[in-house]
This record gives C-alpha cells, structure tokens and sequence, in this order.
C-alpha cells in the first residue's frame, strides 16, 4: 500500500473520476481535485498548476485528446522531475505521445495508461488498467494504482496502451450494437426476450460485455455506465486510425452513423447501450 501521507492529484471529476477520487479517499490518502466545471467537493482547488503544487502523482480522467492536450500545458509550469503524470484518458496513441512529450519536456515523466471497466467497476475498485510507458516509472504507481484495480496490464511504451483501448472498445461497441439487432429481431418476431437470454447465456458468442449490457436493453434501462457520446468519439478515433493506414471499417462505421444519429437527437449521456432504445 502507498504511504497514507502520499497526496495525489485528480483532474477530471465525471462518471470515472470521482469515483476513483472516492476510493482513494477511502484508502486513507490525501487527494486534490479540479475539473473543468467547479464542483463543490473537499479538496477542490482552482487550476491544474494549483493540483501540481500539492501532488507529485496526478491522475488524469478526461473526456478527450484535446482536453488532454490542453491541461498538459496547463500542468506544465508546475511539474518537476519529481513528478509523475498518469493520463487514464482515452485518446489516440498520437494524441498519448504528443501528452508525453509536453510533460517530459519539463522534466517529470508519464504513463499512457487507459482503462476498461464503466461506472460500476470503478465504484467497485476492479477496473482493468492498459499500461504503456517505462518500467521505473510504472514501479513508482503501482501501489497506488492496485488500489481501483483488477488488474494492471504492461502493453508496452507510450501510445500502445492507447491504442490497444481504442481497439477493445471496436469490439464492445460492435458486440452491444449486435446484440441490440438481435433484441429487436426477437421482439419484433413475437418471441420472448428472456427466452432469448437464456439462449444467449448457452451460446459461444456469450461475453462480459452481453451479460453488462442485455439487462439494460431488456429493461430499457439507460442510466450511463458509459456514455454514448464517449463511445461515439472512441470509434471516431478509430476510424481515424484506419483512414490513416488505408483500412476501411465497415462496422464501426455503422455504429459512427447509428450513434450520431442518437447524440444529435440528445441521447449522447445515455448509456451506449441506448442503441437498442424502443422507438
């Protein structure tokens, strides 16, 4: 366990963030916060500089590369070799190394290190972490990290980690779109959709990510564990990827166009699971 003197930053207070602000505060450390909407929470300061000032580890949760890019500078007049920047956001392996690269100018260090786990494996300390970035500085975290924690994944230098997280997410946002089809062909059929979770349940195409998601859609329940717009722009991270290698995604970018069309229709908080929303 970390030192329970040990004081850590946390910049980005949505779904995931203040949840993993909570559990550190419930394992005894000191934590500083700010987000770019002030909220009312101990340990609120006003600036990323200020965060910096008080923690030496900084735990970063936001919403996309250019936020990102945006508080790296903002940090940066604060940071000093002594410190250690986490960047739990999902971005493009691009937008990871040019993170990296504005934090290691100064003289501190940084991990790439993304996550998969929505709203309730966070709140449950079992988020599996991607981590890309070097050994001795990973050492320095990993405590700290174990604490919200299933498992601690080592995918190689900054930017891989990210990557392999904008590819997993392909997979989940497939996966739930299919499994939304299947939901509605069902229904329309006349059959029973709890029959057709029994099936499901029986069936080799039976993952984590259909056990999470078919309750919501059976239910119609769309609170966020992760928000459509969230995985709306991972997908557009990834179709970017392909682009830029000459791949086309035929998949993904059925899901791009079916999730625009919901967000434009302002179901972008909504749970991703929305797609098999009732008309």
């Amino acid at each position: 366990m970390p030192n329970q003197k040990t004081a850590l930053g946390i910049i980005g207070l949505g779904i995931i963030g203040s949840r993993i602000a909570n559990n550190y505060r419930d394992a005894g450390l000191t934590v500083w916060l700010w987000n770019r909407s002030p909220k009312p929470l101990p340990g609120f300061l006003g600036s990323p500089q200020e965060v910096a000032r008080q923690a030496t580890r900084i735990f970063i949760y936001l919403a996309d590369g250019p936020a990102c890019l945006d508080v790296m500078d903002r940090l940066a007049p604060a940071l000093t070799p002594g410190h250690i920047i986490i960047n739990h956001s999902t971005i493009s392996p691009a937008e990871a190394q040019e993170s990296a690269r504005r934090v290691e100018s100064t003289g501190a260090h940084y991990l790439d290190a993304p996550f998969t786990g929505s709203r309730d494996a966070a709140a449950a300390k079992q988020l599996v972490y991607y981590i890309g970035g070097e050994d001795a500085v990973f050492k320095q975290v990993e405590s700290i990290l174990q604490i919200n924690a299933k498992s601690l994944l080592r995918l190689g230098k900054i930017g891989e980690a990210s990557l392999m997280k904008v590819a997993t997410n392909m997979v989940s946002a497939s996966t739930v779109s299919a499994l939304a089809e299947a939901v509605a062909v069902v229904r329309a059929a006349g059959g029973d959709p709890a029959h057709f979770a029994i099936a499901l349940e029986h069936n080799a195409s039976r993952s984590t990510t259909t056990d999470l998601k078919l309750p919501n859609l059976l239910q119609q329940d769309f609170a966020p564990r992760f928000s459509l717009k969230h995985m709306l722009k991972d997908m557009r991270l990834a179709h970017d990827l392909a682009a830029s290698h000459q791949l086309s995604l035929p998949t993904t970018d059925a899901f791009i166009a079916k999730a625009g069309h919901l967000v434009a229709e302002g179901r972008g908080d909504d749970d991703f699971s929305v797609l098999g929303k009732l008309e």
